[in-house]
C-alpha cells in the first residue's frame, strides 16, 4: 500500500499505513515545525515519494519553534519555520529559505470593512480598539482570534507590525486552519493566516490599501511577508538532501507557486 505524508505530533509504526512504511527498505525523513507550511510541505513530500519509492516522508506540525526544538535535538531531520528572522536558538542550524509567505488579515465575508491601517491593526490585536463601528463597520465588539506563543505566523505577525501586546480577550488558536474556520463563523471576529490559505468563507482586508495580492507581495508593497525556512542540524545528507533539493526544484517552487505561496526568489 502506498504511504501518503502524514501530518502528527509523532510518527509510530502502527496501522496499515504506518506499516507499509516500516516495512519499507530505504531512508525515513522527519520534518516538523510551521503549521503554516505543512499543508505544502504534504503536497511536495507526496509528489517527491512518488518519484522516490523507497523515501518515506512524514510531516508533522507543532509551529516553527517546535521545528527548530526538533531539528536541534535531531527528533527531525528537517525542521520548518516561517519567520522574519530566524532565533538565536537556530544558531548552528543550516537553514534556506524555500518560499515566502504574505500574512492576510482576514474577517467575515458579511463585514463590511475592507481596508485598515497598520496602526488600526495593532490597536485591534493590542485591545485599544474594541468596537467595529469606528472602522467602519456594525456597533458590534470585535472577536480578536490569534496564534498560540511559538507560533512563526504570530511571530512574524508581531515583529512586523511593532508595539503588539496581545489582548487577554484574545481567542488563542494553534493553526492557520483553525484560525480561519473560528472567523469564518463568527462574523465579528478578525485573525491572521498564511496569504496561501484563503478561501471564499473568509475575507482578507487591505492593509494600508494593500491586498495581500501574489503581486503585491512580490512587488514588495504589502507589508506582512516573510520567508520560509528549511532547518537541518548540519548540513543536510542523504534523502533529506534529495528532498530540500527537490523543493528547491523548478517543479518544487512550481508547486509551492500553484498551491499559494511565493517561490523562493
Amino acid at each position: 500500500m502506498r504511504m501518503k505524508t502524514i501530518p502528527a505530533v509523532s510518527f509510530l509504526c502502527a496501522g496499515t499505513l504506518a506499516l507499509a512504511a516500516c516495512g519499507r527498505s530505504g531512508e525515513t525523513v522527519t520534518m516538523a515545525g510551521s503549521t503554516a507550511f505543512q499543508p505544502f510541505a504534504e503536497k511536495l513530500a507526496e509528489q517527491f515519494m512518488d518519484a522516490h519509492p523507497a523515501i518515506v516522508i512524514t510531516v508533522q506540525g507543532g509551529g516553527s519553534a517546535m521545528g527548530i526544538q526538533s531539528a536541534q535535538s535531531g527528533a527531525a531531520q528537517i525542521g520548518m519555520a516561517d519567520l522574519v528572522a530566524l532565533p538565536p536558538e537556530a544558531n548552528g542550524l543550516e537553514s534556506v529559505i524555500v518560499a515566502r509567505d504574505g500574512i492576510a488579515v482576514i474577517i467575515h465575508p458579511d463585514n463590511p470593512v475592507s481596508n485598515l491601517t497598520t496602526e488600526q491593526v495593532r490597536g485591534i490585536f493590542n485591545g485599544s480598539l474594541r468596537n467595529w463601528n469606528g472602522l467602519g463597520g456594525a456597533d458590534a465588539p470585535i472577536t480578536v482570534v490569534s496564534r498560540e506563543a511559538g507560533s512563526g505566523t504570530r511571530s512574524s505577525f508581531e515583529k512586523i507590525l511593532k508595539g503588539v501586546s496581545l489582548t487577554k480577550d484574545a481567542i488563542v488558536q494553534d493553526s492557520n486552519g483553525t484560525i480561519r474556520e473560528t472567523v469564518a463563523n463568527d462574523a465579528n471576529a478578525i485573525g491572521y493566516l498564511s496569504h496561501g490559505l484563503l478561501n471564499d468563507r473568509i475575507k482578507a482586508v487591505m492593509i494600508d490599501g494593500k491586498e495581500p495580492s501574489t503581486g503585491n507581495i512580490i512587488a514588495g508593497v504589502f507589508p506582512l511577508v516573510r520567508p520560509v525556512f528549511l532547518l537541518t542540524k548540519g548540513p543536510a545528507a542523504g534523502a533529506a538532501r534529495e528532498f530540500i533539493d527537490y523543493v528547491l526544484s523548478a517543479e518544487g517552487q512550481e508547486t509551492i507557486k500553484d498551491n499559494g505561496l511565493l517561490p523562493a526568489k
